[in-house]
C-alpha cells in the first residue's frame, strides 16, 4: 500500500517576489516545512520576458525552494488577476507574505476569496503587527527582534545587543508560527468545514518564543543585566570555550551533579568549586581557569575526556566538518504513518536556487487538468487566463 505524507492532498498557493516582501525568508520557510511533509507548493512570480519558455530565467536568490514549482502572472493585469482568482478557487491555502495594504491595492481581499472558496485559509505572514506604530515601515529579522523586547536580553556584557543571525524572528517566529497557523486552521476546518483568515506577524511570533525570558527575569535565573546572568552566558558552566586548536567547546553544565562531571574531567577540586558556584563573585576566576584549561588541550583531546560522560560539554561541530562527514540532515518530526519526504543527501547541503516558472503549468495540469491555450495562454513571459470569449 502507497504511504501517504500527512499533507499530500492540500493544495497551497503562494505569492512570492512580486512586491517588497515582510518576509522573504518567512513565507518560503514556512511552505518548504509544509512542502517537505506533502503539501503542493504553487508560487506566483513576477513576469520576466522569458518565463515559460525554453530559455528559462536563471535562479534567484531564494534558497529554499525544494518541492515547490513556480507559474509567472502579472499581477496588474485584469487578466492575470482573473487567473490568480481562478485558482484561489480551488487550493486549500494561500499564503500571503506582504505589508499591509498590498492586496487590497491589488483591489484583492481575503473576504473576497472567501466568498469564491469557503473553505479557503488565507494566511497573512508580516514583520511587524497590522496595528501596530511600525505597520507601515520596511523591517527585517533584527528590527522584529528589537521591537518585541527580546534583543535587549540577548548579548554579551560589555558588548551591545546581539541578534543570532535571522533565524529567531524570520525562521521561528515568523515561518515556523504562520505553519503552524495554518495547521491550525486546517484542523479547525475538519470540524466546520469552512476556512478562514490566520494572521501572523514576527514581533507578536518571537515575543511568544521568549515567553521564559520575560518571567525569568524576576527570578534569580536572570535577573541580572544583560550578559551577567545563568543562561546568557553570564556564568562559567554555561559558556563556550577555545581549545589548543582555536575550535571550541560548549559547556552546559547547569545542575550540580553535571557540573561535578565537569569539574572532573577539567582536572579541578570538584566538591571546593561545586561549594563555590553560586557567590557571583567567584564567576571571574572560575571563568578564567576554565579558559586557561580548556587552551590546553585540542578540541578533539577534549572530545575524548567528555564522551560518555554527563558533564554537558559537547564540541561545536561547524557545518562544513558535518557536511564532509557525511551527517544525515532529517526533518524535525517522524511520523510513523505519515512520513514527510526524506531529504535526499544532494538537497541537504546544496540549493540551486528559485527558477520563476519552473514546473508551474505542469502543477496547473496535475491540480485541475488545466492546459495552455484552453484554460490559460502565456503572453510576454505571463500567464493569464484565457478570455471567455475564445472558449
Amino acid at each position: 500500500m502507497e504511504v501517504q505524507n500527512c499533507l499530500s492532498k492540500i493544495l497551497i498557493k503562494r505569492l512570492n517576489k512580486y512586491f517588497p516582501a515582510e518576509s522573504p525568508n518567512a513565507a518560503p520557510f514556512a511552505s518548504l516545512l509544509l512542502a517537505d511533509y506533502g503539501a503542493s507548493i504553487l508560487t506566483i512570480d513576477r513576469p520576466y520576458p522569458l518565463s515559460h519558455s525554453s530559455s528559462s530565467h536563471p535562479p534567484t536568490t531564494g534558497l529554499l525552494a525544494r518541492r515547490k514549482s513556480s507559474i509567472a502572472v502579472n499581477l496588474k493585469s485584469p487578466r492575470g488577476i482573473a487567473l490568480l482568482q481562478s485558482i484561489l478557487c480551488n487550493v486549500d491555502v494561500f499564503l500571503d507574505p506582504f505589508r499591509p495594504g498590498v492586496l487590497e491595492s491589488l483591489s484583492l481581499s481575503p473576504e473576497r476569496f472567501l466568498e469564491s472558496n469557503p473553505r479557503l485559509i488565507v494566511a497573512r505572514l508580516t514583520g511587524f503587527r497590522r496595528d501596530g506604530p511600525y505597520a507601515s515601515m520596511a523591517g527585517h529579522d533584527i528590527n522584529y527582534l528589537a521591537v518585541s523586547g527580546i534583543l535587549s536580553q540577548l548579548g554579551r556584557a560589555e558588548g551591545p545587543p546581539y541578534a543570532p543571525a535571522n533565524i529567531l524572528a524570520d525562521f521561528a517566529g515568523g515561518g515556523l508560527m504562520c505553519a503552524f497557523g495554518i495547521l491550525l486552521a486546517l484542523f479547525e476546518r475538519t470540524k466546520s468545514g469552512r476556512g478562514q483568515v490566520v494572521e501572523n506577524n514576527m514581533v507578536d511570533g518571537v515575543s511568544y518564543l521568549g515567553s521564559m525570558l520575560r518571567y525569568v527575569r524576576k527570578t534569580p535565573l536572570w535577573d541580572q543585566p544583560r550578559g551577567q546572568n545563568i543562561l546568557d552566558g553570564g556564568c562559567p558552566w554555561y559558556d563556550v570555550y577555545e581549545c589548543k586548536d582555536g575550535r571550541y567547546m560548549a559547556v552546559g553544565a547547569l545542575e550540580p551533579q553535571f557540573f561535578l562531571h565537569l569539574l572532573r574531567g577539567l582536572g579541578l577540586d570538584a566538591e571546593h568549586l561545586l561549594q563555590q558556584r553560586e557567590d557571583r563573585a567567584t564567576w571571574p576566576a572560575m571563568r578564567d581557569r576554565f579558559r586557561q584549561i580548556f587552551r590546553e588541550r585540542t578540541r578533539e583531546e577534549w572530545e575524548h575526556v567528555f564522551e560518555g560522560t554527563d558533564a554537558c560539554c559537547t564540541p561545536v561541530l561547524q557545518q562544513r566538518e558535518l557536511e564532509e562527514a557525511g551527517y544525515e540532515q532529517k526533518l524535525p518530526i517522524r511520523l510513523e504513518r505519515s512520513p514527510g519526504h526524506a531529504t535526499k543527501a544532494q538537497e541537504a547541503w546544496i540549493s540551486t536556487g528559485w527558477s520563476p516558472s519552473s514546473d508551474g503549468v505542469e502543477t496547473l495540469n496535475q491540480w485541475f487538468g488545466w492546459k495552455n491555450g484552453r484554460d490559460f495562454e502565456v503572453v510576454e513571459g505571463s500567464l493569464r487566463k484565457v478570455d471567455a470569449v475564445k472558449l
